[in-house]
């Protein structure tokens, strides 16, 4: 059912973009998942940081969490706000970085993260979308408004470069950008 729900978010945005609907079924049949069922407890700290601040290296990524609420989206001016489910059978929808570099920079990467509050135990169950194919950025995306900022490359690579990259503040770092950015960017 997580995956219907993530193949219609995508024909959505092929649909809403202008671009050929026969481009789904290539989509669709390199998208490869991994579900995660996430735990998150208070901290002995201090903090009620569950889990920092960073975005997913995913295509899209399905959440949905227990009655315990915690996740949080950092806004523009850099305000955290508390997202906040409309009925217990809600998901939330994150965009990844890697349709950040699909949709060449119209759809930003969702930067977010879980904070604990008290000592009910957080569970959530994670569906996140991966791509085989190669990823590029469809031509109906590109003009001279929209020039191309991103080279084709793989997911596969994109989470190697991130897993390899001994930064501190990788969380805080755009790493689509920093892997296969263009001069344009």
């Amino acid at each position: 059912m997580v995956a219907q729900l993530q193949k219609l978010v995508v024909r959505m945005l092929l649909e809403s973009y202008g671009i050929r609907t026969d481009k789904y079924d290539a989509h669709s049949d390199s998208t490869t998942y991994l579900m995660r069922l996430l735990k998150y407890r208070r901290s002995k700290g201090e903090t009620n940081l569950g889990f920092k601040g960073h975005t997913d290296k995913s295509f899209v990524s399905i959440l949905h969490q227990n009655q315990v609420n915690g996740l949080e989206v950092r806004l523009n001016d850099g305000e955290w706000v508390y997202y906040q489910p409309s009925s217990s059978s809600s998901f939330a929808v994150i965009a990844g970085d890697v349709i950040m570099a699909w949709s060449n920079d119209r759809i930003k990467s969702c930067y977010h993260r879980v904070m604990v509050e008290g000592e009910e135990v957080r569970y959530a169950v994670g569906l996140f979308s991966f791509l085989t194919a190669i990823v590029e950025t469809p031509e109906e995306l590109v003009d001279e408004d929209h020039p191309l900022l991103y080279k084709p490359f793989y997911n596969q690579d994109l989470l190697d470069f991130y897993v390899k990259n001994n930064s501190q503040n990788k969380g805080d770092t755009n790493m689509v950008k920093a892997y296969c950015g263009t001069s344009m960017l």
